[in-house]
């Protein structure tokens, strides 16, 4: 089983211009590490301050090529390694792997908890209503099907609080940062497949740009230490998001550098 790199190039709710930029970046060191060609899904538009009932339609061909993408990878019995600009992409990975990868644990490495609904969201982003409308508690337009109960949140720490009152009342795994290690989530993985989501705000900031960074983080080495223990056989495949590239070729050059060392104990296929 091999990995198919994915990389989303339309805009999915960005608010910020360095998402796509930064995706493509990602993509493009990965292709050459794996020597793998990217399929791009989507093409740019500007970003702008929108709500989610305006970005999400916006996003429908963007996110039905991404479920298309998905599909055929896994049909073809290999790997998604998904790199997206937002993490509103999920509102069509995660239906699919809910489909193709029933028992799967999702960890959802994530300074957010991405749990609120059109109810409960304060900024009115369509990034922080991603979980939930992947477990059912609103119809996104793109599926459902992932039980919370196998959702695993690792790293949030900025959560609304009516979102963690659903989070809580959902059944849904969480670990704050200073928990997150290789002991705590393993046993929460046992034998079952494994999707994992990073969302780079999850790091604490300045190791890779995110919009949405916030103290208090993970450490690059503690991530991928978590990463290094899961085992290689169970991963049903990777998402990536939120890497905000900036017009800095150092900086951006830097954080890619950073970004591929934590991923490595991930990229080696067994």
């Amino acid at each position: 089983m091999s990995y198919e790199l994915i990389v989303s190039q339309g805009r999915i709710a960005d608010r910020t211009t360095g998402a796509i930029p930064g995706a493509a970046l990602t993509a493009e060191a990965l292709s050459k590490r794996l020597g793998l060609k990217p399929t791009a899904v989507g093409r740019p538009s500007p970003a702008r301050q929108d709500d989610w009932s305006a970005s999400l339609p916006e996003a429908r061909e963007t996110l039905a090529g991404l479920q298309q993408a998905l599909e055929e990878t896994m049909r073809r019995g290999n790997r998604p390694l998904v790199v997206a600009n937002t993490c509103s992409a999920g509102l069509a990975t995660l239906p699919v792997v809910a489909r193709e990868h029933a028992d799967a644990i999702l960890l959802w490495i994530d300074a957010h908890g991405d749990f609120n609904t059109p109810q409960t969201t304060e900024s009115g982003y369509l990034g922080g209503m991603v979980l939930a409308a992947a477990c059912g508690l609103w119809d996104s337009g793109h599926g459902s099907g992932l039980n919370p109960a196998q959702v695993v949140i690792i790293g949030a720490r900025d959560t609304d609080p009516a979102e963690a009152d659903l989070l809580q009342r959902a059944g849904v795994h969480t670990i704050p940062p200073a928990q997150a290690t290789p002991e705590a989530i393993l046993p929460l993985i046992g034998d079952a497949p494994v999707w994992i989501h990073v969302d780079w705000d999850v790091l604490e900031p300045n190791h890779v740009p995110a919009a949405y960074a916030i103290g208090d983080g993970l450490l690059p080495q503690s991530l991928r230490a978590i990463f290094e223990g899961i085992p290689k056989q169970q991963i049903a495949g990777i998402k990536l998001a939120e890497f905000e590239a900036s017009p800095d070729d150092l900086k951006n050059a830097s954080a890619i550098e950073c970004l591929l060392d934590i991923v490595e104990p991930l990229l080696v296929v067994r």
